[in-house]
C-alpha cells in the first residue's frame, strides 16, 4: 500500500521522468570515531552538479520505500542519498537514540557537500528522520539550501510531558519497538507496571538508561532537559539561517512541540520558511469520523518534491506562510504569522441543569454548586479519540464518543445549540475550581462537538495535576481539601463548530494510555508502588468559576 502511494503521488508530478538511473551503490562512510555507517547513493545519467536529496533513518524496515522514492527522484534528475543511523540497517556501532545524530549527521552532510558531482542539497525527514535533520540545521555547509522537516519538534519536554503526566502511548511504545533488542512483553501491562521505573529490567529483560531518564525527569526545569543534548536541540532553531518547510498535523503527537519549534526559529529563517498543519495523524492518514472532505491534501510526497524543485532547481526564495486546514469547514487558510492579533474568546460556564448532565452557559450562575466523582487508577478511562497516540493509533483522531453517563467517573457538561457557526483557532482552555482528598491527583477534560443528531465527536483532550497545576515547571505542594483553581490547556486546533451543534466537555481523571495513570500519591509517577482512590470535586457558581475558554475567529 505504501509503495503504491509513492508511485501514485509521483504520477501526479508535473516534472516527468527524463533520466535513467546511472548509479546505485553503497559506501560505508567512516565517522570521526571510526564507526562506519551504511550509505546508499542513487545518481541519474545527468551531467553534474546534481541537485541532491539527503535522508538519515533508523528504520531499515522502510528500505523498500526509500529505494522507490530514490528511483523517482533519480529519474527526474536528482541524486538521492540515504543513510542508516549507527547500529541500524547495516551501519556499525551501537544503537542509542538521538545522541550521535549531530556528529554523525555533520560528518555525513559535509562529505556529501564535498563531492564534485553534488549541487544544491535538500535534507528530507519525517518523525525521527526529521530529528536527524534538526540536529545539524545550524551547522550546514553552504550547498544545503533547505530542509523539509515534518512531524517532529525540538522542544522535547513538550512531547514527553503534560503537567507531570507522561505520554505512554508514544514514548513507552516507541521504546519497546526501538530498545535495541526484541521486547515481547504486553504493551498495556507494561504501561501499568509499578513501580514503572523498573519495567525495563523486570518486564523487558534489560535496563534502558535513556528511558529511565525520560520517565523520572518530570520537572520542565530539570537539569536533564536543560543541559546537554536536549538543551542543544531546543536551541538549534534560533540559529537556523536557511528556508525550512516545517509540517505537522492536528492529530500528530509531535504537534505541540512543532509549533513551539516554529515560533523559536530565527527571524532570518522564519521570513522565508513555511509552516503547514493538516487534518491528519502522524502517518498522514485522516481519521475524522464525522468530517467528510475533499481538500485534505494529506500526502506529503509530492509536496516535498515541489518544495525541493522550487528551491534546489529553480533556486527561488520562498515567502513566509502559515497554512492550516480547518476541520469541519474542509478548507485551508493562509496567514503570515501564527499568532492572531486581538483574538476573541467565547466563555461557557459550568452550571446546573434539569437534565442528568450539567450545563454550559454564557454567564456564571449566582448559586454555588459542586460536582464530584471517584477516581480509581486500577479502573482507568481508556483513550478513545485523542491527539497523542502511536501504539493504539486506532483510537487516534476525532471519533464517535460514548453517550453521556456511560461511566460514573466521567461527568458531562453540554451547551445549548450554537445559533451560528463558529471557527475555533488556538488553544482551548478549561478553568476549574477543584479540591481533592489526596496530596496529588489528575484532572482530565475532553472537548466535543455534539451534532444535531446527538452524536458527539472529540475535538481535543487536556490533562493536568495538582502538583503541576497551572503549568508549573516544578512540583507544588497541595493540602488535601483545599480549594484551588487549575487550568487545563489543550493543544492548538482549527475547527469549525457548525450552527445547530452543541459543545460538550467530559471531566474525569484518567486518559490511558495516552497518558500515564496517576497513583493519587505525591512524587514522581514512575516511582510509585501503590495506588489509592481519590475523591474529586469541582466547584462552580457563585464566587467559584469553572468554565471553558474558546479562542474564535
Amino acid at each position: 500500500m505504501e509503495l503504491e502511494r509513492v508511485r501514485k503521488e509521483f504520477a501526479k508530478c508535473t516534472v516527468v521522468p527524463a533520466y535513467e538511473i546511472k548509479d546505485c551503490y553503497e559506501e560505508m562512510l567512516k565517522m570521526d570515531d571510526g564507526v562506519s555507517l551504511r550509505t546508499i547513493i542513487y545518481k541519474p545519467d545527468r551531467e553534474g552538479p546534481l541537485p541532491t536529496i539527503v535522508v538519515r533513518s533508523c528504520y531499515p524496515n522502510n528500505d523498500y520505500l526509500y529505494r522507490a522514492t530514490a528511483k523517482e527522484y533519480c529519474r527526474r534528475g536528482y541524486s538521492y542519498i540515504y543513510q542508516y543511523c549507527r547500529g541500524t540497517g547495516g551501519s556499525e556501532g551501537v544503537w542509542e537514540p538521538n545522541v550521535n545524530e549531530r556528529s554523525d549527521g555533520k560528518k555525513t552532510i559535509d562529505w556529501i557537500a564535498e563531492q564534485e558531482w553534488t549541487g544544491n542539497i535538500g535534507y528530507w525527514g519525517c518523525s525521527y528522520l526529521s530529528l536527524t535533520g534538526w540536529m545539524i540545521a545550524d551547522i550546514l555547509p553552504e550547498k544545503v539550501k533547505t530542509m523539509y522537516l515534518t512531524h517532529y519538534g525540538t522542544q522535547r519536554f513538550v512531547s514527553v510531558y503534560q503537567d507531570g503526566m507522561f505520554r505512554h502511548d508514544v514514548l513507552t511504545a516507541w521504546t519497546m519497538e526501538n530498545a535495541g533488542y526484541p521486547v515481547t512483553a504486553d504493551y498495556l501491562e507494561s504501561c501499568k507496571y509499578r513501580p514503572h521505573v523498573s519495567v525495563d529490567e523486570d518486564v523487558w529483560g534489560r535496563k534502558i538508561p535513556w528511558y529511565r531518564d525520560w520517565i523520572t525527569n518530570t520537572d520542565r526545569e530539570a537539569e536533564y532537559w536543560n543541559t546537554g543534548f536536549w538543551k542543544l536541540l531546543k536551541d538549534i532553531p534560533s540559529r537556523v539561517k536557511i528556508p525550512l518547510y516545517v509540517g505537522g498535523g492536528w492529530y500528530d503527537h509531535h504537534l505541540a512541540s512543532a509549533i513551539e519549534t516554529y515560533r523559536s526559529l530565527s527571524e532570518e529563517s522564519k521570513e522565508k520558511s513555511r509552516f503547514l498543519i493538516g487534518g491528519w495523524m502522524h502517518d498522514f492518514h485522516i481519521r475524522l469520523q464525522d468530517c467528510e472532505g475533499t481538500h485534505f491534501e494529506n500526502d506529503d510526497i509530492l509536496r516535498a518534491f515541489n518544495w525541493f524543485q522550487e528551491l534546489l532547481e529553480e533556486e527561488k526564495t520562498p515567502k513566509a506562510a502559515i497554512d492550516y486546514y480547518i476541520i469541519g469547514a474542509d478548507c485551508w487558510h493562509r496567514r503570515e504569522k501564527f499568532e492572531l492579533e486581538n483574538q476573541k474568546h467565547l466563555c461557557l460556564y459550568i452550571a446546573n441543569s434539569v437534565e442528568s448532565t450539567y450545563a454550559l452557559k454564557e454567564s456564571n450562575d449566582t448559586q454555588e454548586s459542586m460536582l464530584s466523582w471517584k477516581y480509581d487508577p486500577d479502573n482507568p478511562v481508556m483513550s478513545h479519540g485523542a491527539e497523542s497516540l502511536l501504539a493504539t493509533k486506532e483510537e487516534q483522531g476525532s471519533l464517535l464518543q460514548p453517550e453521556p453517563g456511560y461511566r460514573d467517573d466521567v461527568i458531562c457538561c453540554i451547551s445549548e445549540p450554537f445559533t451560528e457557526s463558529v471557527t475555533v483557532f488556538g488553544k482551548m482552555q478549561v478553568v476549574l475550581t477543584v479540591a481533592s482528598n489526596v496530596e496529588d491527583t489528575a484532572f482530565v477534560v475532553k472537548i466535543m462537538e455534539v451534532r444535531e443528531d446527538g452524536k458527539a465527536y472529540n475535538m481535543r483532550t487536556g490533562i493536568t495535576t495538582l502538583a503541576y497545576r497551572n503549568h508549573s515547571d516544578r512540583r507544588k505542594i497541595y493540602e488535601p481539601g483545599d480549594k484551588v483553581q487549575i487550568t487545563i490547556d489543550t493543544w492548538d486546533l482549527a475547527w469549525m463548530i457548525k450552527k445547530g451543534s452543541r459543545l460538550r466537555i467530559d471531566l474525569t481523571s484518567s486518559d490511558f494510555p495516552q497518558y500515564s495513570l496517576h497513583s493519587n500519591y505525591p512524587g514522581c509517577w514512575a516511582e510509585q508502588k501503590n495506588v489509592r482512590v481519590a475523591v474529586q470535586q469541582v466547584y462552580f457558581g457563585g464566587y467559584d468559576e469553572s468554565f471553558i475558554k474558546i479562542p474564535i475567529i
